[in-house]
């Protein structure tokens, strides 16, 4: 056994992962079965959330699948990083590339769920094996050790933090709720299917985008500007360092097309979320340089709203008449072939000038919600799992949280 050097609690054990966990080995072949679960691949596992996002049927897979039930613990260990857990809550299947853990007589499986999120055992787990595709050894985990305190102050600590999840559960439901009603606000007053009464009796005009926004080629030929970015469906145009924490961009940035803020770049990436691309606008930085992949542009014309076209553009706006351009280009790139001339002759259908401030002044409103909602999320779920970090070591004790 190796050896802690952390004092613990008075009454906590001292026990390799093994003597309080179990790796069920349950198997489940798809093929030789005629019954059929809900199954679960990495992908369907939200990172660091211990939520799901999907499953599929498991008869859509040929593969050998690990049965679980209501209660286990699944933990990806494959690219153990990405700290991928979820507590099942049915009965179903899962890949091979993940682990389903279940506690022993001296562990609680609610205990176990929050164990397998600390600091201790993301160290642990990430001690793997490969390089190109790490996975989690189970040979060293299994016989870590790890302080594990009594069932009845397991209890105590699962039921302290369930009151943090309970409110994290209610602002994320929050959260949800009003993007909805933001989308449905999008999907109405970007139509035109709502308006405000001030502004009924005038018409929307037609424009021709590349009337109203001009193309931006420079480049960045003396390599200025180091700034590479990217496009994120949640955060728009982002920084790569940041967003990857590394650079994936070519060494050679001469060829990099440079935006101000304010501009607007088309990224003809798709993917389940962005089907036929996204256009994001420039807002966090006041310059970067992207691939010359994208098609970037800027606003040419008095007649547009910046913000409005913004939410315009996330919405959706463009959306039909890049189906009716696009071809697919290389899958491997998973690209879509947009003609540049093509994409410049979109032609749309926009309210006039004051009409626009108006919709997105009410646009900004909801946003600016949203992210004042999920700004306190964010921070009740640091202050969760710091508390989690103190219980789970013995650092705090429940009574001490209850006193405070």
């Amino acid at each position: 056994m190796r050896r802690i050097k952390q004092k613990w609690p008075d009454g906590w054990n001292i026990l390799e992962f093994s003597e309080f966990a179990n790796r069920e080995s349950e198997r489940f072949k798809p093929k030789k079965s005629d019954e059929t679960y809900p199954c679960i691949e990495l992908k369907h596992i939200n990172q660091d959330t211990g939520t799901l996002n999907d499953y599929i049927s498991s008869d859509e897979r040929k593969s050998t699948k690990n049965k679980f039930y209501p209660g286990q613990i699944l933990f990806g260990k494959l690219r153990p990083y990405l700290r991928k857990f979820w507590r099942a809550d049915f009965e179903g299947v899962c890949s091979s590339e993940i682990w389903v853990l279940e506690g022993k007589k001296n562990c609680i499986n609610d205990y176990l769920f929050h164990l397998i999120q600390t600091h201790r055992f993301d160290q642990i787990a990430n001690v793997s094996s490969g390089t190109k595709m790490p996975r989690a050894d189970w040979n060293f985990i299994s016989d870590y050790p790890f302080a594990i305190p009594p069932v009845s102050e397991q209890k105590e600590i699962v039921s302290l933090l369930e009151i943090w999840d309970q409110a994290i559960s209610i602002l994320e439901d929050l959260v949800n709720k009003k993007n909805r009603h933001k989308k449905a606000l999008m999907q109405q007053l970007l139509s035109g299917k709502k308006r405000f009464p001030e502004f009924e009796n005038e018409s929307w005009v037609e424009i021709e985008l590349g009337n109203e926004f001009q193309r931006v080629t420079q480049k960045n030929e003396n390599e200025e500007i180091t700034n590479v970015l990217t496009i994120s469906a949640q955060d728009g145009l982002v920084s790569q360092t940041e967003y990857y924490d590394k650079s994936v961009a070519s060494k050679d940035l001469s060829r990099y097309i440079v935006l101000q803020k304010g501009d607007f770049a088309y990224n003809k990436s798709y993917s389940d979320g962005y089907p036929l691309g996204a256009i994001k606008r420039l807002e966090e930085y006041e310059s970067g340089v992207l691939s010359p992949l994208y098609i970037c542009f800027r606003i040419d014309s008095p007649k547009i709203n910046s913000d409005f076209m913004t939410h315009f553009f996330e919405n959706g706006g463009l959306d039909h008449d890049i189906y009716k351009i696009a071809r697919e280009g290389a899958r491997n790139h998973g690209l879509l072939n947009v003609n540049i001339k093509d994409f410049f002759k979109i032609s749309f259908k926009i309210p006039q000038i004051e009409e626009q401030k108006r919709i997105a002044e009410v646009l900004n409103k909801a946003k600016k919600e949203i992210e004042l909602l999920e700004q306190e999320l964010e921070a009740v779920k640091k202050q969760k799992k710091g508390l989690m970090q103190k219980l789970l070591t013995g650092k705090v004790r429940v009574k001490e949280v209850e006193h405070a």
